[in-house]
């Protein structure tokens, strides 16, 4: 009886443990950016109430965030948009690609298109309104946390979509524009829904360094010197028109 008692007890913290690690597996750190120590009361609590999520840190401007981030490599941040000493789109492009895995949420009172394509030409996965906060946020970790995107208070799996939606069914008619040649134009459109040289290499049939060579030559004739500032140029001009 003492020995089937100490199998059995064994087993049972065998169990119990493989349990714990697995739920410890589980758990996703996240770190908090937000200016406002009430946002930050709040954003934790809501967090803290879910078994699987725990805080791995609270910055209060955008150079603590991105010192943070690099710190504690988080899963996931709840970035918010407007913050001291760096805004939250300005750290998110500070940020880039040094933390490898790590998702972002922002946060914000209010947001323009503009801003919405930037945040996620930079990368952003999700942004949340804080007067939603309470009632969408954890839902929007959820559908971060599993590849998707969350915009307009709810999940969407493709960014492209969300692109598209944003950007005027329109023609062409920006005087610059009409310096594009058609093979050019097709390419900005891409640039705005947010693929990659590879994806636009696939889908023209054609090489990357071809690609590249016609990006060259589209920020020549627009006057400007990155993809984002392409995308955001598309965007105000009225240049991308819906497949």
């Amino acid at each position: 009886m003492v020995i089937i008692g100490d199998a059995h007890s064994e087993f049972g913290e065998l169990f119990m443990n493989g349990k714990k690690a697995a739920r410890a597996k589980a758990v996703s750190r996240v770190l908090i950016a937000d200016d406002d120590p009430l946002v930050r009361a709040a954003v934790g609590v809501l967090v803290s109430h879910e078994a699987d999520l725990e805080i791995a840190g609270e910055a209060t401007n955008g150079e603590e965030a991105i010192a943070m981030a690099q710190q504690l490599r988080p899963e996931l941040l709840l970035l918010d948009l407007n913050m001291p000493k760096k805004a939250g789109l300005e750290a998110l492009r500070d940020m880039g690609d040094a933390i490898p895995g790590m998702k972002t949420i922002l946060l914000t009172v209010a947001i323009e298109k503009r801003q919405i394509v930037e945040a996620l030409q930079l990368g952003a996965r999700g942004i949340v309104l804080k007067e939603a906060a309470r009632t969408v946020l954890i839902d929007a970790i959820r559908a971060v946390m599993q590849g998707m995107y969350w915009i307009n208070q709810q999940p969407v799996s493709d960014v492209r979509r969300v692109l598209h939606d944003l950007a005027p069914a329109v023609a062409v008619h920006s005087d610059k524009a009409t310096l594009l040649s058609p093979k050019e134009k097709q390419i900005v459109t891409y640039i705005v829904e947010g693929c990659t040289n590879k994806d636009i290499a696939k889908s023209l049939e054609t090489s990357e360094q071809v690609v590249k060579n016609h990006m060259g030559k589209i920020f020549d004739k627009l006057g400007v010197f990155n993809r984002l500032e392409l995308a955001l140029y598309a965007l105000d001009n009225n240049m991308v028109q819906r497949h």
